[in-house]
């Protein structure tokens, strides 16, 4: 009598763990949905995640488990998408606030992004100048240009900004160019943020200080840089800095709403 009562209980031990650990599975279903309704979205797919790792055999769990996640993907979206158009409305209202200090020069005849400069740095008024000249596009995007024509050729492919004991210095571009005017040695050379060698941020450091311009080729030539000058690489940095957050929040945006397109087109083709 005592081995058919243990082979009984061993039967039914044995039926108990054959559900697949769908009961634990259960479990780590209602946490994640008490996850999801307190808008904790890792932990909720932390749960659902579990229930395929630990539980493989839980089908009935994993199912449920695979629709909970579409719900957490799609709340989760909604909420991003939320957050970021409230970030491009200050984001808008800090660009209101500046966008009048500044020039947008565009071509809509072949031009499909324009560039924004500071008023006392446009081309007609910089006529046989030599200055380092800033500009952002419309999407955030930061160049400065080096301006040579003090009289004999120098070949300059970089620039130096020195203030006290202190330096930034660009690499050699990669987007220089040389002509003449009436005899005259003009240079360009540009140099996009980033591959600046930190020439952008020196400035915007040192706005309130001297500043030695110094154009480096085959010699050097040293000037200084005018106050507005400054003034004007440290204004456009920040209108970089509004565009581009600007830009990030757009791309940010068009990303969770192909998300949300996406889970709810599954969403859809599961009901059917």
């Amino acid at each position: 009598m005592k081995k058919i009562g243990l082979v009984a209980l061993l039967a039914l031990l044995l039926t108990g763990c054959d559900d697949g650990g769908e009961k634990k599975a259960q479990e780590n279903l209602c946490r994640a949905e008490a996850a999801l309704a307190d808008e904790n979205f890792s932990e909720a797919k932390l749960q659902i995640d579990s229930i395929r790792i630990l539980y493989p055999k839980a089908f009935e769990a994993r199912r449920r488990g695979v629709k909970l996640m579409q719900q957490v993907d799609l709340k989760e979206q909604r909420k991003s998408l939320a957050y970021l158009d409230s970030m491009m409305v200050l984001k808008q209202a800090e660009l209101d606030a500046v966008k009048g200090n500044f020039v947008l020069e565009k071509d809509t005849a072949y031009q499909e992004v324009g560039n924004y400069f500071y008023p006392t740095q446009t081309v007609e008024k910089n006529v046989g100048r030599s200055f380092l000249r800033g500009q952002v596009s419309e999407l955030g995007e930061m160049s400065l240009t080096s301006i040579y024509c003090a009289g004999g050729a120098l070949h300059h492919t970089a620039v130096k900004v020195v203030a006290g004991d202190t330096f930034a210095e660009t690499p050699a571009s990669n987007d220089s160019y040389e002509t003449t005017d009436l005899g005259r040695a003009i240079e360009k050379a540009d140099y996009k943020a980033g591959e600046d060698g930190g020439v952008i941020a020196f400035v915007s450091l040192h706005q309130d200080k001297n500043i030695q311009l110094q154009f480096i080729g085959d010699r050097t030539y040293k000037t200084v840089m005018r106050p507005d000058d400054r003034k004007a690489i440290a204004a456009l940095a920040d209108l970089a800095r509004i565009l581009l957050g600007m830009e990030q929040i757009r791309k940010d945006r068009k990303e969770a709403a192909l998300k949300i397109e996406f889970v709810t087109r599954k969403m859809q083709e599961e009901e059917k």
